[in-house]
């Protein structure tokens, strides 16, 4: 007996030396996608143009790194915050750990090379080679064309630099350890032609990381069966808001939305009234960006409709509010 116990001490003992050379390996040796290119990007009018549509009409950078007012219906950007980071994100919205948005004013990345910027862009590492978790989409961003990525870090070098602080982002065990494994190199893409509205509409839907509140997320990971047909629940002033159903079911989805009445959806906070609602006690609130998706032009919102088009319709009916939670 005394022999088997011996045994199975080695075993077990073996098995935690192993594990902990394989977690030492993973918080050590990963992430790895390579160095930071050698690139000076050139700071032409148009790249300027481009970086500050996308950056705050399509991916939308500015919504997670400045501050939000809840005041007002779905949370419009306090443009004197844009760029200064510090909006948390933790437990209570279903992820693993406690994270802060970066402060990405030249304040802070003044200090990085054209290139660490586009690494921690699209693979999620920083300049100091650490991980970030993937509350930005870095993984939709990896696969946007080089020409925009670039364009955005250009508007980011003519942002105001702001002197913010922001707390260390910290991962609650395991994913303290799995978030080394996460980024993946950059596979880069060219955006479709514009009258290739499916595709082009694709790359939109894409890099605007629209899966990413639209689809149920549990534990850390998406529930990829149920992708963008609504059902991830964010905590807000007021209750709890859950995403639609943006599949085009014709029941529970979008599937009787025109192309016409989708564009419209979005072009109606283009309207300043409507972009500065004061939400009464009670009322819906919601962490969509109304307010800056629609500042998109009719012809992205539009293919990005024809894209949505294509997707498997999903049966799923959401209760998109719950005042008081």
């Amino acid at each position: 007996m005394k022999k088997l116990l011996k045994v199975l001490g080695i075993i077990v003992l073996s098995i935690l030396l192993l594990l902990g050379i394989i977690a030492a390996y993973i918080k050590t040796a990963l992430p790895d996608v390579g160095p930071a290119q050698q690139i000076t990007i050139a700071k032409t009018s148009q790249k300027i143009k481009r970086g500050a549509y996308l950056a705050k009409s399509v991916m939308i950078c500015m919504d997670c790194h400045s501050k939000r007012d809840p005041v007002f219906f779905s949370m419009p950007m306090v443009y004197s915050t844009i760029g200064e980071g510090g909006e948390q994100f933790d437990q209570s919205m279903g992820f693993p750990g406690v994270y802060f948005s970066a402060n990405i004013t030249p304040a802070v990345i003044g200090t990085w090379t054209d290139g660490e910027i586009y690494r921690a862009i699209t693979t999620g590492v920083r300049k100091n080679g650490k991980p970030i978790f993937p509350v930005m989409p870095y993984h939709s961003y990896r696969r946007a064309d080089p020409e925009d990525i670039e364009s955005v870090i250009v508007f980011l070098r003519m942002l105001n630099p702001i002197q913010n602080i922001v707390p260390e982002s910290k991962s609650d065990f395991p994913m303290n350890i799995i978030l080394n494994t996460i980024p993946e190199k950059a596979e880069p893409q060219t955006i479709p032609p514009s009258g290739d509205s499916i595709a082009n509409g694709r790359y939109l839907f894409n890099i605007a990381a629209c899966h990413d509140c639209h689809t149920p997320f549990e534990k850390g990971k998406f529930i990829e069966s149920m992708a963008i047909g609504g059902g991830r629940v964010f905590p807000v002033p007021g209750g709890l808001v859950t995403s639609a159903n943006i599949t085009p079911d014709k029941e529970t989805g979008i599937g009787l939305w025109s192309r016409d009445i989708f564009v419209k959806h979005f072009a109606a906070y283009r309207d300043s009234t409507n972009a500065h609602r004061v939400i009464q006690s009670g009322e819906l609130q919601t962490i969509m960006p109304w307010t800056m998706y629609g500042n998109m032009t009719d012809a992205d919102l539009g293919n990005i409709y024809a894209y949505i088009q294509t997707i498997k319709p999903i049966k799923h009916e959401v209760v998109k509010w719950h005042p008081g939670k």
